[in-house]
């Protein structure tokens, strides 16, 4: 094999950068809030905090497999962004159908209203770029 062929295909150039930059920041957000109510108010919301802690544990896998780049961290994201995009689905309408169960919100909560609808655009956008690096990848 020649080095070419060891390096895996990036997955961060272009708009794909911007997708690592937001995936970041949604890391750091979802991660930081979540620790701080779980460590301090626990008892109001053990389902909220518990599901904004897990999406900041997926929005910090899609980072990773997104910078380490290659086919198989592709496919990775791929599916994590599929769940994702299910989480915030299954979550954002069920904070609406039934508020109770919620009496704190979630990052995907109301579909992520709370940050701007930034956890149900995000993962739309990078299965879109991850099926399309897969096509220049073919290409």
């Amino acid at each position: 094999m020649t080095a070419v062929q060891d390096k895996p295909a990036r997955l961060i150039s272009g708009p794909g950068m911007l997708l690592v930059w937001f995936y970041g920041v949604m890391v750091v957000g979802a991660l930081s809030r979540s620790a701080y109510q779980i460590a301090t108010e626990f008892d109001r919301a053990p389902l909220a905090y518990t599901l904004s802690a897990v999406a900041g544990v997926v929005y910090a896998f899609i980072t990773y497999t997104l910078v380490r780049g290659g086919e198989t961290a592709r496919r990775a994201a791929l599916v994590c962004c599929a769940a994702e995009l299910a989480g915030v689905l299954i979550v954002g309408t069920w904070t609406l159908v039934e508020p109770s169960a919620f009496p704190d919100a979630t990052v995907w909560s109301e579909y992520g209203m709370g940050y701007v609808f930034i956890p149900v655009l995000l993962p739309l956008s990078a299965l879109y770029w991850l099926r399309r690096a897969r096509e220049r990848a073919g290409a």
